[in-house]
This record gives structure tokens, C-alpha cells and sequence, in this order.
């Protein structure tokens, strides 16, 4: 006979793990509320509706404390769930839900069964909750986050502007490394704000190496086609450029005033190869520094979205694509695992890329690279240790440093021995290594 706070369904006895518990539904301009009290066998259902006006969500949060609710359900709806975990998060337990985690039967759906759905749902621990970490690190996620948006409109104003001059006949991408260089800055100024071209006064404008390769540069502009109105489209991109340039600059002294508490976390995270002091605070800005929220390192993984997903039936896998999330934590950690196996002060993880290129390809062995690395970081922030992975004197050393490092290994061992009183001294002695 199941207890009161069990029930039957399908077969099986399900624990209610919440007893008093509410879901909602949120939506742009009002969420509807459901509050579920199990006393008995039968549930006590209340339903509410709230604007999501500041004096509504306040007044919804009077209403839980009344009746003695601490946990609140609700369904990640775009942003509109934010201004109610904000008011909420100080004196609730409040629950984030992954849509897919909270759906609902077709042809069974409307706002008030939407949230009966969900407070069922929740009250006997049926649905995981997201990740949100605290408010200063949401506020560092805010900023991270736009600056990545900003560096890809920089890259598309950068292409836009380089094109200006291709469709016009300049050849200059073909001759300099770098279209925003000096001196091809300084030469494509010239073109866009001058009505002649002189050739003398182009080679004038070269500097340092490029000066020897002025003929190209003479060669690759002479003939070109350039309007009155593509000049000025030329203009108006390299205005937009500049702006966002100025624009990231300021926004980058803004997040280091607000990573400026997490130093010594972004300090122990930047001794990862291939990691700088901007990805570190990229990492932080969407992990947070308590590792605790993961269970393991292969949830955070998972989450980050550098695991393959779960798609297998009849024991047959239909797919082993890693799934679409960690929109802004993948790229980062991507990035630094192409700057992690281009490291040559370290070939740690250059050697471990090369061994699953060989059997996986380049692109699944950059995703390896990638799960490495946050696995190191999972470890660094729980334990507070710097990197230094357990197979590095396999990996990371030459022959003769390795040799050297296990003798001195081996040499530690022995004294400990010692002085537990395992071994009596002087009984052992550990050859010394030849020196190359």
C-alpha cells in the first residue's frame, strides 16, 4: 500500500518530492500560476493569473509565502522567465525547465493546463532544472555574451569592406596578408578619398617588409573601377568597423572591471594551454566558478554540448553528433583548442590531437581537445590546482626529462617508506640516470 506521499501511474509508485509546490507558465505579458498542495491522495489545486509587471510579480511572491511554497517550476521561455526568477530568487527555490523536459500532450494544451502540467510534472521530480548561476555572474555572462556578438560583426564588416575593393578591381587582399594592416589601410584611404591615382604616392605609403613587393601592390590596383557612390559605401562600412572597434574596446574595460572578483580563477585558468585571460573569462562568465552545480565533468561536458547526443534504438546508435548546445561556451572552447595543439611551449595537447586525427579526423578530434580542456577546467575550479594532467610526463616530456622525472619520483616513494618504517634505510638505492 503506497503512502500519502506516493502515487501509482502507469505501473509504478512515484514519490512526491515536492508536496507544496507551484508551476507557471510565462509569457510576455502575463504568466499563469499553479499551486499544488499534496496533503492527501488527491491533490489541491489554486490557480492563479499575474501580469508581469514588478508589483504583479511581487504580489504572486506575497501569494507563495502565504501558503507556504518554497519551489517554483517554470519553463525557460526566451527571456520572459527573467524578471520573475529576479524577484523570486532571493526567498524561492526556483526551478528552470529545459522546454523539451516540460511538453506537453498535442492537442491537450492551453496557459492553465500548461502550468497544471508542469507543477505535476515537478512535484514528483520529473523535470531537471537548468543551470543559473548567481546574479554578479549573469551580469559578466550579459557583457561576454555581447561582445560576442560584437567580434562577429566586426568580422562581417571586415569581409563587407574587403569585397568593397574586390568587386571594384583592387587586388591588394591577393598581395598583403592583412587588408587592415598599416600600410594597406593607409593605401585603401587613399583610394577611397582621392579622385586620382598616383602611383609614386602609393609606394610612399608602404612600410617595412611590403616595401619590396611595391611593384604587386602598383600592379594590383592599377585599372581599378571605383564610383562616386562606391566610395561611399566604402566609407560607411569602414565608419561601422571603426565604431565597433572603439565600441569593444570600452566594452572590454567594462568586463574586466567586472571579472576583476574571479582574478585568481582566471589566473589558474589562463596556465591551460591555449586558453587566454578573454576565454578564461568567457569560461567563468558561463560556468561560474562552484563545480558543484555539475555532478561530474562529463556533465558539464554534456552540457556545454561536446558530448554526442543520446540517439540510439533497437541497440543501434542513429546518431553520434554532439548536441546543439553551449551557443557561446562551445565556440570559446573551440577556439582554444585550436590555439591548445599550435602550442609549442607545451605539445601537450598537440600530440593528443594528432592521435585522434588519425583515427577520427581533425574536426572531431578539435571537439576532443575541446571536452579535454573544459574537463581541466571542471578539475582546476573544484580542487584549485594548476594544470598539470596525470599522463603529462607521458605525453608533454622528452625521453630524458621523463627518465629524470621518475627517478625523482621514485626517489619520494622511497622516503616515504622510510619514514613510515616500511623499508629500512639504506636498503634500497635507485640507479642514477645517464646524462644525455
Amino acid at each position: 500500500m503506497p503512502s500519502l506521499r506516493q502515487i501509482v501511474m502507469g505501473g509504478s509508485i512515484l514519490t512526491v518530492v515536492y508536496p507544496i509546490c507551484c508551476g507557471v507558465d510565462v509569457h510576455k505579458t502575463f504568466f499563469v500560476a499553479t499551486l499544488i498542495t499534496t496533503e492527501g491522495i488527491v491533490p489541491r489545486y489554486q490557480k492563479r493569473r499575474f501580469s508581469t509587471f514588478n508589483s504583479q510579480i511581487l504580489a504572486f511572491k506575497a501569494w507563495l509565502l502565504e501558503n507556504n511554497c518554497r519551489d517554483v517550476c517554470m519553463e525557460s521561455t526566451g527571456k520572459y522567465w527573467i524578471p520573475v526568477f529576479n524577484l523570486l530568487e532571493d526567498s524561492i527555490r526556483v526551478t528552470i525547465a529545459n522546454p523539451k523536459w516540460v511538453k506537453t500532450v498535442k492537442g491537450n494544451k492551453d496557459d492553465a493546463k500548461d502550468s497544471k502540467w508542469i507543477g505535476d510534472l515537478f512535484r514528483i521530480g520529473l523535470v531537471p532544472g537548468s543551470f543559473i548561476p548567481s546574479k554578479d555572474i549573469r551580469v559578466l555572462r550579459e557583457y561576454t555574451r555581447y561582445r560576442f556578438k560584437l567580434i562577429s560583426h566586426k568580422s562581417s564588416e571586415k569581409n563587407r569592406y574587403q569585397n568593397v575593393f574586390t568587386v571594384c578591381n583592387v587586388a591588394l587582399d591577393a598581395v598583403v596578408s592583412d587588408m587592415f594592416g598599416k600600410s594597406a589601410a593607409s593605401i585603401t584611404d587613399y583610394i577611397v578619398n582621392s579622385d586620382t591615382f598616383d602611383s609614386a604616392h602609393c609606394v610612399s605609403l608602404l612600410q617595412r617588409s611590403l616595401k619590396k613587393k611595391a611593384d604587386e601592390v602598383v600592379e594590383s590596383i592599377k585599372g581599378f573601377q571605383m564610383s562616386a557612390a562606391q566610395k561611399e559605401r566604402a566609407k560607411m562600412v569602414k565608419g561601422h568597423y571603426d565604431y565597433l572597434v572603439e565600441h569593444i574596446s570600452k566594452l572590454d574595460a567594462m568586463i574586466d572591471a567586472l571579472a576583476g572578483p574571479y582574478e585568481s580563477a582566471i589566473t589558474l585558468l589562463s596556465t591551460i594551454p591555449g586558453i587566454r585571460r578573454d576565454t578564461a573569462v568567457t569560461i567563468l562568465s558561463e560556468t561560474g566558478t562552484d563545480m558543484s552545480q555539475f555532478d561530474s565533468s562529463k556533465r558539464l561536458c554534456r552540457w556545454a554540448g561536446l558530448t554526442p547526443g543520446n540517439n540510439e534504438s533497437a541497440g543501434k546508435k542513429k546518431s553520434v553528433r554532439i548536441t546543439r548546445a553551449g551557443v557561446y561556451l562551445k565556440p570559446a572552447l573551440v577556439e582554444a583548442a585550436h590555439a591548445a595543439v599550435k602550442t609549442k611551449s607545451s605539445p601537450y595537447y598537440a600530440i593528443k590531437y594528432e592521435r585522434i586525427a588519425k583515427r577520427r579526423g581533425k574536426k572531431r578530434a578539435i571537439i576532443a581537445i575541446a571536452r579535454m580542456i573544459l574537463t581541466a577546467v571542471y578539475q582546476m575550479l573544484s580542487t584549485g590546482e594548476v594544470w598539470n594532467p596525470v599522463d603529462l610526463n607521458k605525453v608533454d616530456m622528452p625521453p630524458e626529462l621523463r627518465e629524470k622525472k621518475v627517478q625523482q619520483s621514485l626517489k619520494r616513494a622511497l622516503k616515504l617508506l622510510v619514514a613510515h618504517g616500511v623499508v629500512p634505510p639504506d636498503t634500497i638505492q635507485i640507479p642514477e640516470v645517464a646524462s644525455a
